[in-house]
């Protein structure tokens, strides 16, 4: 992947950039892979605002993803690689030799044309799925099942990987894209390599505009409204908080506020926290 620079014609352009999109192989999805899916814009069942900013944006067809990986023993090849507008990687249309159809995230590296298949005993080749327990040391993985036969969870975003690092009897050691070190039992399953698209963190806007049409609407900070509508809001002009410190909109503490439950059940499979990276 690669980034395409605008001239400046318009302030929008200015300083903005997108991806240039040569990858994609096949404009128009699989029409039995694709389906409508209601979108909440932030409503519960009786229309009111529960998440806000969320709103507008352009239609899209949810394209369904292939996270398990539960097709065992059959070689699919890549047919095309395709955008999707759900997610910022790639997603790549496999066609199995049995003449099944599915959608993966498209590894860094796989080509139309490339061969991929899930099994106990595979090569380590980028997009193979396999365990935990069956792949080396070091390995760069992504799409990794928290539980066994859920489907995968982990490192699922464009770029992301997580890591190998210690296998020791029930569980192996992950390091995950946030840099959290955590143990994950070692018959979750997880693909080979890195997710594509890996210049999505050079993209640069230009414009509000753009994030009205990924269906974000306005972000107001809270010093700017009024009492009734913020803990932050009142006073003459421009004034502080007026608070020791920064709460929610619902008087919850907020910017620092560690949130996890400290007596959560997963807390005895975390080896060393994010924060401490």
């Amino acid at each position: 992947m690669s980034l395409r620079f605008f001239k400046a014609y318009t302030s929008g352009t200015r300083n903005r950039s997108i991806s240039d999109f040569s990858e994609i192989t096949k404009v128009k999805p699989e029409k039995s892979l694709t389906f409508f899916v209601h979108r909440s814009k932030g409503r519960n069942h009786r229309g009111i605002i529960t998440s806000r900013h969320i709103g507008g944006g352009h239609k899209k067809l949810y394209r369904q993803i292939d996270f398990k990986r539960n097709k065992l023993g059959i070689s699919g090849k890549v047919y095309s690689i395709e955008y999707d507008p759900n997610r910022n990687s790639r997603i790549a249309l496999l066609h199995y030799l049995d003449g099944d159809k599915r959608y993966i995230l498209h590894p860094f590296g796989l080509n139309v044309g490339d061969e991929v298949i899930s099994d106990f005993e595979v090569p380590i080749r980028i997009g193979n799925s396999l365990p935990l327990s069956k792949i080396p040391l070091g390995t760069d993985i992504h799409n990794v099942e928290f539980q066994p036969g859920r489907g995968g969870q982990i490192a699922r975003a464009a770029g992301s990987f997580a890591q190998i690092l210690a296998k020791e009897g029930f569980f192996v050691t992950l390091r995950l894209p946030s840099g959290e070190v955590r143990l994950v039992e070692k018959f979750c399953w997880a693909t080979i390599g890195q997710v594509g698209n890996l210049d999505i963190a050079n993209i640069r806007l230009g414009k509000a505009g753009c994030t009205r049409w990924r269906g974000k609407t306005p972000h107001v900070r809270g010093v700017v409204m009024n009492p009734c509508d913020h803990a932050h809001g009142g006073g003459e002009g421009r004034s502080p908080i007026g608070r020791s410190r920064p709460v929610t909109p619902w008087g919850k503490p907020a910017l620092g506020q560690k949130t996890r439950k400290p007596k959560r059940y997963s807390n005895i499979y975390i080896i060393r926290s994010r924060k401490a990276v």
